[in-house]
């Protein structure tokens, strides 16, 4: 045998003797195969995703829903950073769910910063609580314009908001000769709002990446506007949730309206509960689109699924509804609005 040999021998030999005796010492804790240890780490994490606070219960079918990547971390820190370079924040909010859709993170961030609210997909959500909304904001002292990114609806109110909200800085511009200066405006927003969709409807372009699921934007972006003569410099930046809700109806509204992952949380339950809201609250538009009828409304909600399920044909073998099915396509229906223009919350 070569020295070498010899030597690698040794140290093989010296490494198994610790390993033995680590093992002993232990009790046989390392016993375990790596990819055992390994799907225990990742159970544990599963539990604590899953752990649920006993004083957050919000009634039956509930669940505990939470969705906070390590990006968004970074992201608040990279917005905070940034926030120097802008004159002002355009936060957009689904008009849906006005007040759930708003991060209760921001006004800490962007302090006394110039602010103009864009309630986007004004489409989806009732008018008559869209108006009141508005009305709401306005009352805080807060800009609030409608939006509908995909046809353009409210789109040309931007510019003229943002000039308002800066009226005095550009005064203050004007009486030092800077007439030509570009305005720089932040785009902020929880996640699946439309903040990309926005920034290329109104820049004309499709440079922002955009996709009908949240957390597609990763990086900082900025784009540039021309109009009525003057420029408006947008910088477009990921989404972001906050660590926790406190209200689980809040993260339940989310994962609705698609802010939220569909995969963290449980489909059929989530379907379950929207069909609760709607047992709750009449709506012509839904009973019509599943032809149901005062009584169906009296079933429970999980024989409402399976009965709906039953209407459009979704069923698995032996002739059993497919229930599971059936939510994904509930939720999609309300996402589209094809349930009704519906908004799930009001102003106080």
């Amino acid at each position: 045998m070569s020295s070498k040999n010899a030597k690698k021998g040794v140290i093989k030999g010296k490494r198994e003797r610790y390993a033995e005796k680590n093992r002993s010492r232990q009790g046989g804790r390392n016993e375990k195969k790596p990819s055992q240890i390994k799907a225990q780490h990742a159970q544990a994490r599963r539990d604590r995703r899953e752990r649920k606070p006993v004083e957050r219960s919000t009634g039956e079918n509930s669940q505990y829903i939470q969705w906070f990547p390590g990006h968004m971390t970074r992201t608040k820190r990279k917005i905070q950073a940034d926030l120097k370079l802008v004159d002002a924040v355009a936060e957009i909010i689904d008009a849906r769910v006005p007040m759930s859709s708003r991060n209760p993170d921001l006004p800490s961030m962007i302090g006394s910063k110039p602010r103009v609210i864009l309630m986007n997909k004004c489409d989806l959500a009732d008018p008559r609580a869209t108006k009141k909304w508005t009305e709401y904001f306005r009352s805080q002292g807060v800009k609030a314009i409608e939006l509908d990114c995909k046809t353009g609806v409210g789109i040309n109110n931007f510019t003229s908001a943002v000039r308002e909200v800066l009226s005095d800085k550009l005064e203050a511009w004007a009486a030092k000769g800077m007439v030509n200066r570009s305005l720089r405006v932040m785009i902020v927003g929880i996640p699946n709002v439309g903040k990309s969709t926005f920034i290329n409807r109104i820049s004309k372009t499709s440079k922002a990446k955009t996709e009908d699921r949240p957390g597609v934007t990763r990086g900082n972006q900025w784009f540039t506007l021309t109009s009525n003569g003057f420029s408006i410099e947008l910088l477009d930046t990921p989404g972001v949730l906050w660590p926790r809700f406190d209200d689980q109806l809040v993260g339940e509204k989310l994962a609705f309206t698609g802010a939220v992952k569909d995969d963290v949380t449980d489909t059929e339950q989530l379907a379950l509960r929207l069909l609760g809201y709607f047992k709750q609250t009449p709506n012509p538009v839904f009973m019509k689109r599943f032809s149901l009828c005062d009584e169906d409304m009296e079933l429970e909600t999980h024989e409402l699924l399976a009965f709906i399920a039953k209407k459009r044909g979704m069923l698995i073998s032996g002739g059993e509804p497919d229930t599971e099915r059936a939510a994904v396509m509930v939720l999609d229906e309300f996402r589209s609005a094809k349930l009704g223009r519906i908004t799930l919350e009001m102003p106080v």
